[in-house]
Order: C-alpha cells, then structure tokens, then sequence
C-alpha cells in the first residue's frame, strides 16, 4: 500500500471520526440541555441516543481500520493481532445493525399508512448484517493467509537447514 494512499485513507478516517465526535457532542447537548424541539410526531431523545450509539460503532469500526492499514502499512496484517481488530469491525456493525433495527421498530408506529418505508428501513438492516457477513468471510481469508504465512515461515526455516 503506498504512502499516499495510506495517508488518503488516514485523512478521510480521522475527518470521519472528528464528524461523528462534533455531532455526539451536539446530540449529547441537546439531550442534556433540554433544548429538545420535540414537536411530538416522532420521539427525539430515544432517535438521539441510538444515533450516539449508532456512532459509537462506527467510531470503533473506524479505529479498527485505521489500525488495520498501520498494520499493513508496516506487514505485519498477517498475524495473529490484526484478528483483535477485524473482530472489532465485525462487533460494530452488527452493534450498527441492531441500533438501526431499533431505529426502525421506533419509527414504525408512524409509518402505518405507508409500511413500505419500515420494510425498506428492515432491508437496510438487513445489508448492514450482509457486510457484518462479508467481513467474516474476509475475516476467514485472513486466517487462511496467516496459516499459509506460518506454513511457508517453517519451510523455509527447514530449507535454510538443508542448505
């Protein structure tokens, strides 16, 4: 992976992270403040809180992949360690998966004249699980990787006494 794409990804990670950290700190405020504008259709504070939460996640899934690319960065993503950190990713979207499934029970309710908006927010749901998927299928491509790479490690080793 070369410089400038690393450092590409590192600037849109931490300005991912600093947008999700300014809109907690916003959300957070207006829970604790009071200053809800609550007009009484839909109940705020339960949206709030599962938007905070919902960008916990995404926070975690973002400081596992920026730990990840340091981790490639340097090669050494083909280790033990870096499963610590696809764990990571995989807990948080289905954490991201649930907060949304919440979301749209909530939002449900209101949605009775027109239930096709809950079943396409339940299908939205459902792909954010399907990505949870596909990071364990890739989580498993990595364990494959990682035992080829311990495996060619001990034959070279073998080979470098033959020789």
């Amino acid at each position: 992976m070369g410089k400038l794409t690393v450092g590409a990804l590192r600037a849109v990670l931490v300005v991912v992270f600093a947008g999700t950290v300014f809109v907690q700190a916003l959300m957070a405020w207006t829970l604790v403040s009071g200053n809800d504008p609550e007009d009484g259709s839909l109940p705020l504070t339960p949206l709030r809180v599962m938007t905070i939460l919902g960008m916990v996640s995404a926070q975690v899934a973002l400081v596992c992949v920026g730990r990840l690319v340091t981790m490639v960065r340097r090669g050494t993503v083909f280790s033990h360690a870096a499963f610590r950190y696809v764990d990571g990713m995989i807990g948080a979207i289905v954490a991201a998966a649930l907060v949304w499934f919440a979301v749209t029970a909530l939002n449900a309710p209101g949605q009775r004249d027109d239930p096709g908006v809950t079943v396409i927010m339940a299908g939205v749901g459902v792909a954010v699980l399907g990505v949870a998927l596909i990071v364990l299928v890739l989580r498993m491509l990595l364990a494959q990787a990682v035992a080829r790479d311990a495996e060619a490690a001990q034959m070279q080793a073998e080979l470098d006494e033959v020789i």
